[in-house]
């Protein structure tokens, strides 16, 4: 199984190269000032993982068509729209090791530049009469709000159980990659509502997982030069601090509940906690469930037909649940 990002693209080296051409052009404005933010973002392109799910999917349930092109360019517009506003909502300065738009251009800009990439892919779907497509995403975005304030209302409390830990992810995170597999489903030559399905939960599943590795990271499980503690300095209750808690006698469980509540800005009081969630095996447990979840992802595609897209996606979820970094 190839597990590289360049063998993994071989099949769909085309289509993301033409993807790469007609994104920029889908970002494009009459307004000088939006050209220059919007092409500060392109030239700030992550892996594009996403639209690698779109085409793949696509391929291998029965082949990809312009709708396609159109639904990989609606997901990565709605993305980058909610990684624009996330960083606002953050007060993040930075993404990916460059300066944020909000930073860069503040908050009301940054809004609105959320804004009209959003706009453009609504309009994308609604010119080229891709409701079905449009229908998908607008379900994501509507997860994607609601996960959001299931942990903010969560997080006041700290009381978040592991059921409500994977409601939050799922909705969150999982719910944008599941809708990248919907997709490309739905986007093939012979779409079928099943099929739709099936490829949903599949990237439900990828994208459960796909948190929990990053929330794993959080607590120091790979060198990958992330600053530990994010989420405890956050007060966000992931799977490993949730499972700590959960074993800890009542005296221990409030004492840490303590720290995070009133201390997490302290570098010591942070490296306290994470030093307790390791000793109390909340790391392995949160391992040992992820595992699960990807196991169950690779089940999901043994009733699709053994061909090069499918080859690759086993190895894209691979990469994205086993990732270093």
């Amino acid at each position: 199984m190839h597990t590289t990002l360049q063998h993994i693209q071989s099949p769909i080296a085309e289509e993301m190269k033409r993807f790469e051409e007609r994104f920029g052009a889908y970002m494009k404005s009459s307004n000088f000032f939006l050209n220059r933010i919007t092409n500060y973002l392109v030239k700030r392109k992550g892996k594009q993982v996403r639209p690698m799910f779109v085409f793949l999917v696509a391929g291998a349930c029965g082949g990809i068509t312009e709708a396609t092109h159109r639904g990989a360019a609606l997901i990565e517009l709605l993305h980058t729209a909610t990684l624009v506003h996330d960083d606002v909502v953050d007060e993040s300065l930075y993404r990916r090791g460059f300066f944020s738009i909000n930073a860069l251009w503040k908050n009301k800009v940054a809004v609105l530049v959320g804004d009209y990439l959003l706009s453009r892919g609504l309009l994308l779907a609604v010119e080229n009469g891709d409701f079905r497509l449009l229908e998908i995403v607008s379900r994501a975005v509507k997860e994607m709000s609601e996960g959001e304030l299931l942990q903010i209302a969560k997080a006041r409390k700290l009381d978040i159980t592991e059921e409500v830990y994977f409601e939050i992810i799922r909705q969150k995170t999982a719910s944008l990659i599941a809708s990248c597999c919907a997709v490309g489903a739905a986007s093939s030559v012979h779409p079928d509502e099943a099929t739709i399905e099936a490829m949903y939960r599949l990237g439900e599943t990828v994208g459960i997982a796909f948190q929990m590795k990053d929330d794993l990271f959080d607590y120091g499980t790979e060198d990958v030069g992330k600053p530990l503690g994010i989420d405890i300095k956050e007060r966000k209750m992931t799977l490993p601090l949730i499972y700590a808690l959960s074993k800890a006698p009542d005296s221990e469980r409030n004492r840490i509940r303590r720290i995070i509540k009133n201390e997490s800005h302290k570098k010591e009081k942070v490296q306290e906690v994470i030093d307790f969630v390791h000793r109390m095996g909340g790391i392995e447990y949160a391992r040992h469930r992820m595992n699960e979840f990807y196991e169950e992802a690779l089940r999901r595609l043994d009733p699709l037909p053994d061909t090069p897209y499918k080859e690759a996606l086993a190895g894209l979820i691979y990469f994205v649940i086993k990732r270093k970094k």
